[in-house]
């Protein structure tokens, strides 16, 4: 049967699709699409929900979500980000290739101990996470003799990273703490930002206010994706959307305003036909209650599709519904195509794992996760396709 798939899922570059990576399509058992220009336009979207005077950064961390560093970042400056914020160090020396040198980058983790002057050899803006780190940050501006520039970040509830109170008390009175050291932007981060009516999203909001006056005047940020979406009070100075550029939805209660950016498309390997009682997959835990034809589709928990939930999960042709059977294997799912009428479906066409009818929330909401853990579990054994300019 010739090679064929759904009509919307490109399968050679066009004018409009930029260069594929990772494995050949003819070898590979799924190919991921990833629309650019839709990375694009959910920055432009969350940038004009913001005031001309508050910075839009974007966050690509996790090698873009997942999606490819090399062809996100540049994507993301060409329309208009030139500010980003990567985790670790090694993530913003792979990202300063790909933007222009006059771009901030911001390494949400600081430096680890003795990796102060590798900020400075890339031009990488470290956060400030401790006492520890500010000790650090301080001792190298001493033996550099130079005024280094710096993000301070605040816990304002979390727990998780940032200055405490009493770090900010010690600054308050005793200024040599920051000597050398330039505060460019004052952060923190909320925990609560997907719950629109959350009480902890005011409480660290006036925290962050509280502690922020007690530190040399500096711009602010509070608000990543979700946060954006909570109005003009939590924009401040800078924003720094991540998952909202992927297309993940800023919170369950409004619809998703965001362009969904991947498409997953998986080839059938083969076709079968079950009867009444045959069971399907490791353990057996589907048994078919009639006939069924069936088909194995070349994806599996090694490819980012995850176990968890995957009786509530389908693979789609067109607005075809196609369950998943059983479990998901690691190198392949298994899926019940019986409303599909025969000679419409077979070996080395494809389905869809993930496209316009379940989307990466859908995904998460069958596994019991969130839209962030199913990108950046996509594996790497796709044929990767990017496409831009369409």
């Amino acid at each position: 049967m010739p090679s064929t798939v759904p009509e919307s899922v490109p399968v050679s570059p066009s004018p409009s699709t930029t260069a594929s990576s990772h494995w050949p399509r003819h070898r590979a058992g799924a190919t991921l699409r990833i629309d650019l220009d839709a990375i694009a336009a959910n920055y432009r979207l969350v940038r004009d929900r913001v005031s001309p005077t508050t910075i839009c950064a974007a966050v690509v961390k996790a090698d873009a979500y997942g999606l490819g560093l090399a062809q996100v970042a540049p994507a993301l400056q060409r329309a208009g980000a030139d500010h980003f914020y990567v985790a670790h160090l090694e993530e913003g020396i792979a990202l300063r290739r790909h933007v222009t040198p006059a771009t901030r980058i911001f390494v949400l983790h600081g430096p680890l101990p003795d990796t102060e002057e590798e900020f400075t050899a890339h031009d990488l803006t470290p956060v400030l996470n401790s006492a520890g780190q500010v000790a650090g940050w301080r001792a190298l501006a001493r033996r550099l003799d130079r005024v280094l520039p710096a993000v301070i970040q605040l816990d304002t509830g979390m727990s998780r990273f940032g200055l405490s109170m009493a770090d900010v008390r010690a600054i308050a009175d005793d200024a040599g703490l920051l000597a050398g050291i330039r505060p460019d932007l004052v952060i923190s981060h909320l925990a609560c930002a997907d719950t629109p009516q959350n009480p902890a999203n005011a409480q660290q909001r006036a925290r962050l206010l509280e502690m922020a006056a007690m530190l040399p005047a500096a711009p602010l940020a509070l608000s990543a994706s979700s946060g954006i979406f909570l109005g003009p009070d939590y924009h401040f100075d800078m924003v720094r959307p991540g998952a909202a550029l992927y297309g993940i939805a800023p919170n369950e209660a409004t619809t998703n305003p965001l362009r969904p950016v991947v498409r997953l498309s998986a080839r059938i390997l083969q076709v079968r036909d079950i009867v009444a009682g045959d069971g399907v997959g490791y353990g057996l835990t589907y048994r078919a209650s009639g006939p069924r034809r069936i088909a194995t589709i070349g994806a599996g928990y090694a490819d980012g599709c995850l176990r968890q939930g995957a009786h509530h999960g389908a693979a789609w042709f067109g607005a075809t519904r196609l369950p998943i059977l059983g479990r998901i294997s690691m190198d392949s799912i298994t899926i019940d195509i019986t409303d599909v009428p025969v000679g419409q479906l077979g070996p080395d066409m494809a389905v869809d794992l993930l496209g316009p009818h379940y989307d990466v929330d859908a995904a998460a909401r069958a596994a019991g996760t969130i839209g962030y853990e199913i990108l950046t579990s996509l594996g790497h054994r796709y044929h990767r396709t990017y496409v831009a300019g369409g």
